[in-house]
């Protein structure tokens, strides 16, 4: 395992330690009265203290010196009459104070608790409230200061206000840590749904290509059969002829059984993925909003996407969805030239739920109309003058012919522009109760 990384990222934090608690220490205000001083150097250094994830001897001596030197050199910049004897004496209890206050968030385990804030605050408060004792008895011992009711209220209710301090940006900054991992793992799960989908269609070809495999096998075998005559047996043409036809028949036949442990492993890899199968509407229209949105930024045309989503919907099977819309949707952003919009309409019925995905693009052409729905018919060309598939708006039909609903498609007004309208029945697409 490479430390390289975190060592890195464990110097630059005790860098920045050093550098902004003295800093930290002279930000000061006095929210009662003008000798009741809140500064920013104990809930700086606790925040810092969080992000360690080891505390060291050398770093925390290096901080409380530090702040020690730094408020030396301000007195001298700033008093007239100054002597370096008289700061001292004045500053170096304050070493104590942050050596103990790191000291005790070591001894503590203090980073055990991320997840807890109230026990963090909890244990700023009675870190912060020992650490002043700490250098009250260095004055104490050095000046002979005493400590007084007033003065210990006052710790108390500064070492509150610290652990609010503290509190407060350690929870925005978890927030915000949380909230840009919830952002991650959606993308991901979006991602990981988006390619179930594919492989999910993916299978409904092969399961389709299965069923021409048995039935080209079986054809084949009885043409074989057919041959056999007692009349024919000594053609030698319908001997060769017979002998192809059971080799035809055999190589079908493992064509099949090899696209039979394919769809195996696929129908597998698609059930064992922890996703829920049926989700709510909002949900797979966001996922193929956001996908095409990636699709035409990929493409480099300005798409803008609207949906509008009416009635009361049930939790809908996603693949099949998925698979359905994002063809057609796909389509509708490659139809479009440079800049367009799309329009998305999911409309409950009394037992169905109609799609409606209406573009703005080139149209389809009145010689097309009745071949877009044929297999290998595309009239999109890459670069290379290279023709697409052809074979996504036939899946489409396919796939809703299934589903006993039906697919239909007009031009907008002036041709420019379609709109495809898929009607599902709803019993074929939510989830089947079963009977106990």
């Amino acid at each position: 395992m490479n430390l390289y990384p975190l060592l890195k990222k464990e110097r630059t934090i005790i860098i920045f330690m050093i550098l902004f608690v003295p800093l930290a220490g002279e930000i000061n205000f006095y929210p009662i009265n003008e000798t009741f001083r809140v500064s920013l150097g104990p809930p700086v250094l606790f925040l810092f203290l969080l992000f360690l994830r080891n505390t060291a001897i050398i770093p925390v001596f290096l901080t409380a010196s530090v702040v020690v030197i730094f408020r030396i050199l301000l007195d001298w910049f700033m008093l007239n009459n100054f002597n370096w004897l008289t700061s001292f004496e004045s500053h170096y209890p304050t070493f104590f104070f942050y050596f103990t206050y790191t000291c005790l968030f070591y001894v503590m385990k203090v980073n055990r608790y991320h997840h807890s804030p109230l026990i963090i605050g909890l244990f700023g408060i009675i870190i912060e409230l020992l650490s002043d004792f700490s250098e009250l008895f260095v004055q104490y011992l050095v000046f002979g200061m005493t400590i007084t009711s007033a003065s210990l209220t006052e710790m108390v209710i500064i070492a509150l206000s610290h652990s609010f301090m503290v509190l407060g940006v350690f929870s925005m900054m978890k927030l915000y840590e949380t909230q840009s991992r919830e952002r991650e793992v959606r993308k991901h799960n979006e991602h990981m749904l988006m390619l179930v989908s594919n492989l999910y269609e993916e299978s409904i070809h092969l399961k389709k290509s299965l069923q021409n495999s048995e039935a080209i096998t079986r054809k084949a075998y009885e043409l074989y059969r057919g041959l056999d005559q007692d009349q024919l047996i000594n053609s030698n043409v319908i001997k060769s002829t017979r002998q192809q036809l059971l080799e035809i028949a055999g190589e079908v036949h493992d064509i099949k059984k090899d696209n039979q442990r394919i769809f195996a492993g696929l129908s597998k890899l698609i059930t064992n993925e922890s996703f829920s199968d049926y989700v709510h509407i909002n949900e797979l229209i966001h996922i193929i909003v956001r996908a095409n949105e990636k699709y035409a930024r990929l493409l480099e045309k300005e798409v803008k996407f609207s949906y509008t989503i009416e009635g009361v919907h049930s939790r809908y099977h996603i693949y099949t969805i998925l698979s359905i819309l994002n063809n057609v949707v796909a389509n509708a952003v490659e139809a479009i030239t440079d800049k367009g919009t799309i329009k998305i309409e999911a409309i409950a019925k009394q037992n169905s739920v109609e799609f409606s995905i209406e573009d703005d693009g080139v149209g389809i052409a009145d010689k097309h109309k009745k071949l877009i729905f044929k297999p290998g018919f595309t009239s999109k060309y890459d670069l290379m003058g290279n023709p697409s598939t052809g074979i996504g708006l036939t899946f489409v039909e396919d796939m809703v012919t299934k589903l006993n609903g039906t697919v239909t498609f007009q031009s907008r007004h002036g041709n420019k522009g379609t709109v495809f309208i898929i009607s599902l029945p709803v019993e074929n697409l939510v989830e089947k109760e079963c009977s106990r």
